[in-house]
């Protein structure tokens, strides 16, 4: 009696303990992993570096490698970044920049047990920017073009009062040494495909999110989160989040040139069917790509997806909408989709720049301060040009206009680099995770995929 009890209440259990689990499976080769540092390194071969994955990783619909799982890796080599050198020096600083050479090679799992990983170096790291569009906007252009420069006047502010900003002073004060040292910056990103497939053992389930901690409060300097996949409506809509399969650029991409997307993460129907299987594909194409131009007139670049192929199924014709993107430039998109650079302050800089490059030039109000009070303003005036090296200058020349002409080439540099150089193009590289609201055309709803027979 005693061991048919036994044996009940395994049976009972075995039910329960399934359901805390996660069942093992394979990320196959060729699967995009982005991954994003929580902490500064040092800029040196050899440095071992930990990042976390941005994004969860699904195979065959099914979940394995959850959202901020922890991979590991090293920098195997530096480049020389000469463009940055080349603009540092015109600035007075003479620092050996480089490009760290980045290579992951194991993934660690929630329960910390470990796997290898086999993927290509990446060389592109930098911090993602992430585009989410506004609801469609209100007013006429003037309206807009406030709306514009109010956005970039809360950028500005951000850079005195969101959290970290007294590394970031730190920072601005290295930046004007005519050598510093440089660091690998908290946030730079990676996006790697795997060259071997990864056989993921079974995990824990994932806690529900708990409702007792407090959300946390969203402020304008935050990174926008990118719209979540979400049930379909009665329209028939669901929010899509995909890989794109090539790389596109305002510079190089054409109007009507086809691309293709890859769905990341499946979408379930109300009864939790698949409506669209991880791995479905969007088919569309580049409708509109407009070459960055002089005087800052940045690219333009949109797309749209017409047709969603499902596995096995004939392709359904849809419309959609571009609602958010990552991306490694600062860009915004408008109610339509469209992306473009976001516009940055071409005033307040370039005027406090000749303001104190005109200093040394004040004459008057330096008679009261004797000779002290004119070097104050012959070394305020080389720093606006060349940093500390331009203050010495300055101090050292005993010229009130070469410590004003070094100022005023300062202010020029960055009149020229706001007003009259090219501006950004908007470029998204393979494996861009882009999120699209997509909608049949015909007025029945899309046929989600009947359950899997058991």
């Amino acid at each position: 009696m005693i061991l048919r009890r036994a044996i009940l209440l395994v049976l009972a259990l075995l039910p329960a303990s399934s359901l805390c689990q996660a069942a093992p499976g394979t990320v196959p080769a060729g699967t995009p992993l982005a991954l994003s540092t929580d902490r500064n390194y040092p800029m040196r071969a050899g440095e071992p570096i930990s990042a976390r994955l941005l994004y969860p990783i699904y195979a065959d619909n099914q979940l394995l490698l959850p959202k901020d799982t922890v991979v590991t890796g090293s920098v195997v080599d530096l480049h020389s970044d000469r463009k940055r050198r080349v603009n540092a020096v015109l600035g007075g600083d003479f620092t050996p920049f480089h490009i760290p050479q980045v290579r992951f090679n194991q993934i660690v799992l929630p329960d910390g047990a470990t796997l290898p990983l086999a993927a290509g170096s990446a060389t592109n790291g930098t911090p993602i920017y992430r585009a989410v569009a506004p609801p469609p906007a209100k007013g006429g252009f003037l309206r807009r073009e406030f709306d514009s420069g109010l956005n970039a006047a809360w950028g500005d502010l951000a850079f005195y009062i969101a959290p970290g900003k007294g590394d970031r002073f730190l920072q601005f004060i290295y930046g004007r040494l005519p050598y510093h040292p440089q660091r690998i910056e908290k946030g730079t990103s990676w996006t790697i495909e795997t060259t071997a497939a990864i056989d993921v053992p079974a995990q824990p389930a994932s806690l529900p999110p708990d409702d007792s901690v407090p959300a946390h409060k969203h402020h304008f300097w935050d990174q926008p989160e990118l719209p979540a996949s979400s049930p379909p409506q009665d329209t028939g809509a669901w929010i899509v989040q995909a890989n794109l399969a090539e790389a596109i650029s305002s510079e190089t991409s054409k109007s009507g040139q086809p691309i293709t997307a890859v769905v990341a993460e499946p979408i379930y129907n109300a009864d939790h069917t698949i409506a669209i299987p991880q791995g479905a594909a969007l088919i569309g194409a580049v409708t509109r790509a407009k070459p960055a131009r002089r005087f800052g007139r940045t690219g333009v670049l949109s797309f749209n997806f017409s047709q969603l192929t499902l596995p096995n199924a004939e392709p359904q014709t849809v419309e959609t909408r571009l609602t958010g993107a990552d991306s490694a430039q600062d860009i915004a998109l408008n109610s339509e989709g469209q992306a473009k650079s976001k516009p940055q302050d071409k005033i307040i800089i370039p005027l406090i720049l000749a303001l104190m490059a005109a200093r040394p030039l004040d004459q008057d109000s330096g008679r009261h301060g004797g000779d002290g009070g004119q070097a104050g303003k012959d070394g305020l005036g080389g720093a606006a040009g060349l940093g500390l090296v331009g203050t010495v200058i300055g101090l050292a020349g005993g010229s009130p206009y070469a410590a004003a002409g070094i100022g005023y080439w300062g202010a020029a540099r960055t009149f020229y680099s706001r007003w009259i150089a090219r501006g950004e193009k908007i470029a998204f590289p393979r494996d861009t995770r882009i999120v699209v609201e997509t909608t049949p055309r015909r007025s029945a709803p899309m046929t989600p995929n009947p359950p899997p027979a058991r």
